[in-house]
C-alpha cells in the first residue's frame, strides 16, 4: 500500500485504479470457488432431514436402554481429511485486498491535484458517499442471499427443518461474491479512458504551460523516483498533526471495526432477529444517514469556506456529541433468551449462566438424550429447549419446518404439553428496545459522518501536496494493520468467552457458538468500543491545541507584519507631504 501510493503518483493513476478494480473482481471470484468444490452443507441435527424417518432417536425414548452412539465409525473419524477450501477464501481475499490498494490513495490525490482547493471537500464528500452507497447495496444483496439456502438448486429445500432464523442456517454466501466479481470488473472499465492528468484549474486556456509542466515533471520523476521516498517518510513522521491523526484514526478504527463487523451478530443475540433481517436493518438504518452526513459535511466546508482550525473544532465537537449519544445504547437492553438448562431452570426461574448450567432434569433424565446437540424447540410455556428429547417429547407430527412435538414431560403449561421447531420469539418489550437501538444508531451514524469530512480535510491539509498520496496510503496501511486485522481477532476471542453452548460437528468436534450470554455480550461489545473511542479523543484534543497555537502564531506574525507595513506607509506619506510642502515654499519664494 505504501509503495503503490508513492510510485503510483508518478505513473498513470486511472490505469492503476482500473487494474485494481479488475484484480478485486478476480479475488472475489476466487473466494466463491469453495462452494462449487465442496460437498453439500450438513447441519447438526438428530431429526431426520427427509420425510421418511428411519428412527425416532430425536425423541424421548424412555423404554430404550441403549445410549445413542454416533453413526460414523471411529476409523472414519480418524481418517477424516481436513478441508483446505479456506485457502481459496484466504488467497481470494488477499488478491482482492491488493486490488483495493491503489483506489483510494491514488483517487484522492488525483482529485486533489486537479480541482480548486475550496471544491475539494465537496468532491471528497461525494467520493466517501459513493463508498457508502456500495456497502448499502451490498447489505441489501447480502440480506437477500442469506435468505437463500447455501445449496439452493442442488437440494430440496422443502425437506429442511431449519429456517433463516436458526443459527445453523447458512445462506448463499457465494452468490453475492460472484455478483461483486462482475461489478468490480465493470467498474474498472471507465478508468481506462481517463487521461494521466487533467487541465489544472486556472490554466485551462494555456495548454503550452500545462505541457511544459508535464515535461518538467517527467524529467524530475526519472531522476528521483526513488531518492525522495525516505525523506518523504521522515517528513510525514515528523509532522505532529499527521502522527496524532494517525493514532486517533487507529483507535477510532478499532472501535468502528468492532461495531461494524459484529453488529449483525449483536442484533441476533440481543434482540432475537434473524441474520438476514439484521443485515437488512443494519444497511437501511446506518448507511443512508452516513451518506447524507458526508454530503452535508462536504457542502458546509465548501459553502462557508471553513479553514483548517475551524474544521478541527467542528470535527472534534461533533464527534464528541456522537460519542455521548452512542452511550444511550447501554439503555436499550434485553434479557437472555429463556432456554431451559442454560439461561433459566426447567421451572423457568433465572440462574447463573456460568455456574448452574445443567441441561438434564428429572423430567428427561431417563430419555437417553444427547446433551450437546442443538435442535432447539419452543414449548407452549414460552420456554425454549435444546432439543425435543430434552423437552421430554415422545411423539411428533408433520415434516420439515412444520414439525411439532407432543407429550413433552418437561413442558408445564396450562394449555398442553407440545412444542415446535425453533427458539421462542423475543418479547414485545425487546422488540421496542430494538426500535430504540435502531433510531439511536441512525442518529449516531449521521452525526459521526457529519464530522468525518472536516476531520479528513484537516488530515489532508496537514501534509504537503507531494506527500498526499503517500500520506493517505500510509494512513490506510496503519489503520488496517493495527485495527482492521487485529480488532476482529481479539474481539472475537472476547465474544467467544460469553458462549453458552457450542455446536457439534462430525465426530463430536466443536463447531460454531449457538447461543451467547447476551448480557455479557452487550457489556463487551458496547463497553470495549466506547473505551477505545474515548481514548481516541486524547490525541484528537492535542491536534486542536496544536492548530490553535499555530493559527494564533500565524495571526500574530501577520499582525506584526501589518503594523510594520502600516508604519512604513505612514512614514512614506509623511515624507511625501513634507516634499510637497517644500516645493510649495520654493514656488512662493520664486514668486
Amino acid at each position: 500500500m505504501v509503495f503503490v501510493s508513492y510510485f503510483g503518483t508518478k505513473m498513470h493513476r486511472p490505469m492503476l485504479i482500473a487494474i485494481g478494480c479488475m484484480t478485486m473482481g478476480f479475488g472475489c471470484f476466487l473466494q466463491s470457488l469453495p462452494h462449487f468444490l465442496m460437498d453439500p452443507y450438513e447441519y447438526e441435527t438428530t431429526v431426520s432431514k427427509t420425510s421418511n424417518f428411519s428412527s425416532n432417536n430425536f425423541l424421548c425414548m424412555r423404554k430404550e436402554t441403549q445410549i445413542f452412539t454416533p453413526t460414523e465409525e471411529p476409523s472414519e473419524c480418524t481418517n477424516e481429511v481436513k478441508s483446505s477450501m479456506w485457502l481459496y477464501v484466504l488467497a481470494g481475499n488477499i488478491i482482492r485486498g491488493i486490488g483495493e490498494t491503489p483506489i483510494k490513495p491514488l483517487g484522492i490525490s488525483y482529485i486533489e491535484d486537479f480541482v480548486k482547493t475550496e471544491n475539494s471537500p465537496l468532491y471528497i464528500g461525494c467520493l466517501e458517499t459513493g463508498s457508502i452507497i456500495g456497502p448499502l447495496i451490498g447489505f441489501l444483496l447480502g440480506s437477500f442471499c442469506v435468505k437463500m439456502y447455501v445449496d439452493v438448486g442442488s437440494v430440496n429445500t422443502d425437506d429442511l427443518i431449519i429456517t433463516p432464523a436458526d443459527t445453523r442456517w447458512v445462506g448463499a454466501w457465494w452468490l453475492g461474491l460472484l455478483i461483486c466479481a462482475g461489478a468490480n470488473v465493470l467498474s474498472g472499465v471507465p478508468f481506462l479512458f481517463l487521461p494521466k492528468s487533467l487541465p489544472k484549474v486556472g490554466l485551462e486556456t494555456n495548454m503550452d504551460i500545462i505541457e511544459e509542466d508535464e515535461r518538467n515533471e517527467t524529467k524530475a520523476e526519472k531522476g528521483d523516483i526513488t531518492i525522495d521516498f525516505l525523506p518523504l517518510m521522515k517528513s510525514l513522521f515528523c509532522n505532529r498533526i499527521y502522527v496524532l491523526f494517525l493514532v486517533t484514526s487507529i483507535l477510532q478504527f478499532n472501535a468502528f471495526v468492532i461495531m461494524f463487523s459484529f453488529l449483525p451478530k449483536y442484533m441476533e443475540q440481543q434482540y432475537g432477529v434473524s441474520a438476514s433481517d439484521a443485515i437488512f436493518l443494519m444497511g437501511i438504518y446506518n448507511l443512508p444517514p452516513i451518506c447524507f452526513g458526508y454530503l452535508a459535511g462536504g457542502f458546509i466546508m465548501k459553502k462557508f469556506k471553513i479553514n483548517m482550525k475551524q474544521a478541527a473544532y467542528i470535527a472534534f465537537c461533533i464527534s464528541l456529541l456522537d460519542y455521548f449519544l452512542n452511550m444511550l445504547c447501554f439503555l436499550t437492553i434485553c434479557d437472555n433468551s429463556p432456554i431451559a438448562g442454560l439461561t433459566v431452570s426447567y421451572e423457568g426461574t433465572q440462574q447463573d449462566v456460568y455456574m448452574e448450567r445443567n441441561v438434564l432434569a428429572d423430567c428427561n433424565i431417563d430419555c437417553n438424550c444427547q446433551d450437546k446437540i442443538w435442535d432447539p424447540v419452543c414449548g407452549d410455556n414460552n420456554l425454549s429447549y435444546m432439543s425435543a428429547c430434552l423437552a421430554g417429547c415422545e411423539t411428533y407430527h408433520g415434516t420439515g419446518v412444520n414439525m411439532s412435538f407432543q407429550n413433552c414431560s418437561c413442558i408445564k403449561s396450562s394449555r398442553n404439553t407440545s412444542a415446535f421447531l425453533g427458539l421462542c420469539g423475543s418479547s414485545s418489550a425487546c422488540s421496542l428496545m430494538l426500535q430504540y437501538f435502531l433510531i439511536l444508531s441512525a442518529l449516531s451514524s449521521f452525526i459521526y459522518s457529519l464530522a468525518a469530512i472536516p476531520g479528513y480535510m484537516v488530515f489532508l491539509r496537514s501534509i504537503k501536496p507531494k506527500e498526499k498520496a503517500l500520506g493517505v496510503g500510509l494512513h490506510m496501511l496503519c489503520t488496517r494493520i493495527l485495527a482492521g486485522i487485529p480488532a476482529p481477532i481479539y474481539f472475537g476471542v472476547l465474544i467467544d468467552s460469553t458462549c453458552l453452548h457450542w455446536g457439534t460437528l462430525r465426530c463430536g468436534k466443536s463447531g460454531a457458538c449457538r447461543i451467547y450470554d447476551s448480557i455479557n455480550f452487550r457489556t463487551i461489545y458496547l463497553g470495549l468500543s466506547t473505551t477505545l473511542r474515548g481514548v481516541s479523543y486524547v490525541p484528537a484534543s492535542f491536534i486542536v491545541l496544536i492548530l490553535r497555537k499555530k493559527i494564533q502564531s500565524a495571526e500574530s506574525n501577520t499582525t506584526v507584519t501589518e503594523l510594520v507595513v502600516n508604519r512604513k506607509e505612514n512614514e512614506d506619506k509623511e515624507i511625501t507631504r513634507q516634499s510637497i510642502h517644500l516645493k510649495d515654499v520654493e514656488l512662493q519664494t520664486k514668486f
